[in-house]
């Protein structure tokens, strides 16, 4: 038995943090889910960026939607689609078997709609017509700024990711923005079973103080964040809001692993993976992090829902002078301007190969 199949039976979701469309054709996805348990996919817009700019695979398809495309997103929207339906296919099997809480592929809107509820909420419905699969997440960005967002999109009835978590704060307050949608659904007599995953980014704390922690506390501190937020997601799911909810038909919001490829190339490149294993969560692994637990990857104990050492751990960061609260809220503003970044970049991408396709022509 391969260290992912017992990761999974565990009741650990393993999702690809990955698509490109070579892993489509060449059969390396359903490779993955046959062999490595993998249950879901999940995009960005770096991701797609890096994909369309390193192949010629997208040529044709930009080619084709091009010249109907309303902007250079709507562009990107036809092509990137074209291969998250095509994922949410392969994965219909285990969204049908697992009663659809598992196997979800994720597409984000545009990270220039941060501040705009509304235009968030109509670009996440567009986007999820347009796809016309029940398996596909929209990313939300859970932000200050997109709090509103993801409330108005639950009561909308769509699924949401919600991205860019990094701390139990940040994530208690995205889970009752969604819990609030589904309460408004419940009140208005609407079917409450939305779902939603809460991502909860851990490597990146890890590398933003590399050079200020203490060696004994080296690549420490993303998973004693995450203990603590698995404590807090535990209770939650444990309260009586939770219940009252859960009785009314409502699916919990699940606890999702993102960032979790090692950085530090003195550190394992399993140590996120085996660190948080976890019952009723998901890890959103790369590509290369999910061929290497397979290959020696180990499954230890499950985290402990009363967050283990991670008060102490994160106290003897405090006492190095690292303040975890403000580190939190400086990571997600990093994350949410390099996701416009790397936006801009897919944009500047897709319209040189456009230009360049058209000039062939």
């Amino acid at each position: 038995m391969t260290a992912t199949s017992k990761l999974h039976d565990l009741g650990q979701s393993l999702w690809l943090d990955n698509i490109t469309r070579d892993l489509l054709n060449r059969g390396t996805l359903q490779h993955y889910i046959d062999t490595l348990s993998v249950t879901g996919l999940t995009s960005n817009p770096t991701i797609f960026d890096q994909a369309i700019r390193n192949s010629a695979a997208y040529d044709e398809d930009i080619a084709r939607a091009a010249p109907g495309a309303r902007s250079t997103e709507d562009l990107f929207f036809s092509v990137a689609l074209a291969d998250l339906k095509r994922a949410a296919d392969l994965f219909q099997p285990v969204f049908a078997r697992t009663d659809r809480v598992d196997g979800w592929v994720s597409l984000e809107v545009s990270p220039l709609l941060a501040h705009d509820t509304g235009g968030s909420v109509a670009a996440a419905r567009d986007l999820h017509q347009r796809a016309g699969k029940p398996n596909l997440f929209i990313k939300i960005p859970g932000t200050p700024a997109g709090l509103p967002a993801i409330e108005a999109a639950i009561f909308a009835g769509i699924p949401v990711n919600v991205t860019l978590l990094f701390s139990a704060a940040q994530y208690v307050a995205a889970a009752d923005a969604y819990w609030r949608g589904v309460e408004r659904r419940v009140a208005a007599g609407l079917d409450p079973a939305v779902a939603s995953v809460a991502s909860l980014f851990v490597s990146r704390w890890d590398v933003a103080i590399k050079d200020k922690a203490p060696a004994e506390l080296r690549n420490r501190l993303g998973i004693a964040v995450a203990q603590r937020a698995y404590k807090v997601y535990c209770e939650r799911l444990a309260s009586d809001r939770g219940y009252r909810l859960a009785n009314a038909g409502a699916r919990p919001q699940r606890l999702l692993w993102a960032s979790t490829g090692t950085k530090d190339p003195a550190a394992s490149d399993t140590l996120y993976v085996e660190a948080l294993a976890a019952p009723f969560t998901v890890n959103t692994m790369p590509e290369n992090t999910l061929k290497a637990f397979a290959d020696h990857g180990r499954v230890g104990a499950p985290l402990s829902p009363d967050g283990g050492e991670s008060e102490e751990v994160l106290a003897a960061f405090t006492k190095a002078d690292i303040d975890i609260d403000a580190l939190a809220a400086r990571l997600q503003d990093e994350g949410a301007a390099s996701f416009v970044k790397s936006w801009k970049d897919l944009m500047d991408c897709l319209q040189s190969k456009s230009a360049a396709i058209r000039k062939a022509s």
